[in-house]
């Protein structure tokens, strides 16, 4: 990033950033994330304002290419904050996306080092562009096999938000089947949350697929897909070497 303007604003967010760290704060959601964090600790009542002052101050002189530029340094650092604010901030330039935001913000998860600032992308964001037209599952084709973990967990949870929009799930589900023996729990975890909410409007295919995976996927993909299921429906999904199945006698 050599633009002076975005080199102003990352100082001037680094600066207000550092000067509302609070350790107490920082230590608070530490629990929640199993695979690091690294917040400032800056309290949610001190951003209120502030997020809005800065896109109106440097909107004209960035623009969303600048924007989204800055949106990348600010990932790489791998402060909490830093992200949070990054998808903040663009949001702030819906009106303006199109196509090739979408790969751009595509490249920020390249750098998400938790699940968190993932999953807002996705929610806020991602899921955005798929059902507004501007972006088709085949733009996340090749994140399916990104080395980024969380570039992989992406695509199912940004698909939960098409669930309420399409009418046919079939195509949804064969898309994942590339990611169905991914070894990373962050991805496992994303993928049984979206087949949890397909199951809750489309029972009877997400259970057909469920059962043709089920002695060949993780089993932490069923804990999540299974979770509002009957204990009755759950047992459908054990594997059949399961050490919980009975051995048969006689």
């Amino acid at each position: 990033m050599t633009d002076h303007a975005a080199e102003e604003l990352l100082a001037e967010i680094r600066a207000f950033c550092a000067a509302h760290a609070d350790p107490q704060v920082a230590a608070r959601y530490a629990r929640y994330f199993k695979e690091g964090y690294d917040p400032y600790g800056v309290p949610e009542e001190a951003w209120p304002g502030i997020r809005e002052e800065w896109v109106a101050r440097y909107r004209d002189r960035l623009g969303l290419a600048g924007f989204l530029d800055l949106g990348g340094e600010l990932f790489a650092s791998g402060k909490y904050e830093e992200g949070g604010l990054a998808i903040r901030l663009i949001a702030q330039f819906k009106g303006e996306f199109d196509r090739a935001t979408f790969q751009r913000l595509g490249r920020w998860l390249e750098a998400v080092r938790n699940w968190a600032h993932c999953d807002v992308l996705c929610g806020d964001l991602l899921s955005w562009f798929l059902t507004a037209g501007l972006a088709s599952l085949d733009d996340m084709g090749d994140w399916r096999t990104s080395p980024a973990k969380y570039k992989r967990r992406a695509v199912p949870v940004a698909m939960i938000g098409v669930l309420k929009e399409t009418k046919d799930v079939g195509p949804l589900l064969d898309f994942i089947r590339p990611l169905m023996t991914d070894p990373e729990r962050v991805v496992q975890q994303g993928l049984g949350w979206f087949l949890r909410e397909a199951w809750k409007r489309w029972p009877g295919p997400v259970e057909t697929f469920l059962l043709e995976w089920k002695d060949t996927a993780p089993r932490l993909i069923f804990q999540y897909a299974t979770e509002k299921m009957s204990p009755e429906a759950k047992a459908r999904f054990r594997r059949r070497n399961s050490p919980l199945r009975k051995p048969m006698v006689g």
